[in-house]
């Protein structure tokens, strides 16, 4: 933490699942960040994470009306996204969301309007485009290595129907198979090759009505629908001229096959998993038989969610744009709904918004197995 930041309060909205992680790493990685309290609707569960956590449980209006907290990360369910964000811009905090932004444009259109509108920062995950995996395969196609990348593609398999019965929010709209997982592997392509022109795609719900056939499940047999996207193919070309697939299929097996790739004039570069802040980049060169893993070289390899908050809290402290912005935010998401604009309509869907692609994390924090390596002072740049 540098001499003289004054830490910024922040107070999470909702506890489930997600919210363990960005809490620990609030607590022990990111010092800017200063947790101020928690709230959810389900008040068991915001007791338990008070206790967990040691700290107060508040309601909206308490968050709204703190004048000390500046920032919320917001942790719901995408279809409470468009609501929570919108009473906390209004109230003046600084946001923070996970995934996706909103589940339609127009909802984040609107949000977006009311940030700038309030002279607020408006940042949302997916934030592992800021680990290492990804900052070092960034460093590399920044670097020319590979040459003038020219295409890349993207694949994801799942078992969808057992993820709606484990986080039934993934039946829903906005957590489908492009919007919850997808976003990952866009989010990543949009950090490295910037803003995309032009999709054009297919985007379905395969089979939608499905029976529970978990035994422990008291609706065991019992019917159930899948109300978003579970099997998208689509194209589309970057403003630089790359063209670039993606194939997302959330009927198949659960044991993920996760496939990124860049395809460049003089190699190919091979990313890891995108839902994750570490993992091998390969690179495969023009004349060699094997690809050779590249070290990474930026920290930020293990779980580090929460990473998008602490640099957004940075770039509040530093007076600047965060990282994870809402306009890239925005135009992944565009990218991901135009893809099923384009199915249902059966023509190419030109895109509407831009954005500029974010700078990469400066190359001081390795990770903690790095004699005085600093987390704070990547993020402080």
């Amino acid at each position: 933490m540098a001499e003289g930041i004054r830490k910024v309060k922040t107070a999470v909205v909702g506890c489930g699942v997600i919210s363990d992680i960005y809490l620990e790493n609030m607590a022990s990685v990111f010092s800017v960040l200063e947790t101020a309290g928690c709230c959810d609707l389900n008040r068991d569960a915001a007791e338990r994470t008070s206790q967990k956590y040691g700290i107060p449980v508040l309601t909206m209006e308490e968050i709204l009306n703190n004048s000390e907290i500046e920032l919320a990360v917001n942790l719901t369910t995408p279809g409470a996204h468009y609501p929570v964000i919108k009473e906390l811009l209004s109230g003046g905090k600084h946001v923070y969301t996970e995934k996706p932004l909103t589940v339609s444009l127009n909802q984040a259109e609107e949000l977006l309007a009311l940030a700038g509108e309030n002279k607020l920062l408006l940042g949302a995950a997916p934030d592992t485009f800021l680990g290492a995996a990804a900052q070092t395969a960034r460093c590399i196609a920044d670097s020319g290595i590979i040459g003038e990348i020219t295409s890349c593609s993207a694949a994801l398999n799942r078992d969808g129907g057992w993820m709606a019965e484990k986080y039934p929010y993934t039946a829903k709209p906005g957590g489908g198979i492009a919007t919850d997982v997808g976003i990952y592997y866009i989010t990543v392509l949009l950090s490295i090759l910037g803003p995309v022109t032009e999709v054009s795609g297919f985007s379905e719900t395969f089979r939608p009505e499905r029976t529970h056939y978990h035994l422990a499940r008291p609706d065991f047999g019992g019917k159930f629908t899948i109300e978003s996207e579970n099997l998208v193919a689509g194209s589309f070309r970057f403003a630089g001229g790359a063209l670039g697939t993606i194939h997302l299929n959330a009927n198949s097996i659960q044991n993920e096959q996760p496939q990124l790739i860049l395809y460049g004039s003089e190699g190919i570069l091979y990313l890891p998993d995108p839902n994750r802040f570490g993992g091998e980049v390969r690179v495969l060169l023009k004349g060699q038989n094997e690809p050779f893993v590249f070290p990474h070289t930026h920290g930020f390899s293990g779980n580090s969610r929460g990473l998008g908050a602490a640099e957004l809290a940075w770039s509040l402290r530093r007076g600047r744009q965060p990282r994870a912005s809402k306009e890239m935010a925005y135009h992944g998401l565009e990218l991901l709904l135009g893809l099923d604009q384009s199915s249902r309509t059966k023509t190419w869907y030109t895109m509407k918004s831009t954005f500029e692609r974010p700078a990469p994390l400066p190359r001081g924090y390795l990770g903690p197995e790095y004699s005085n390596s600093n987390p704070e002072a990547s993020l402080a740049v």
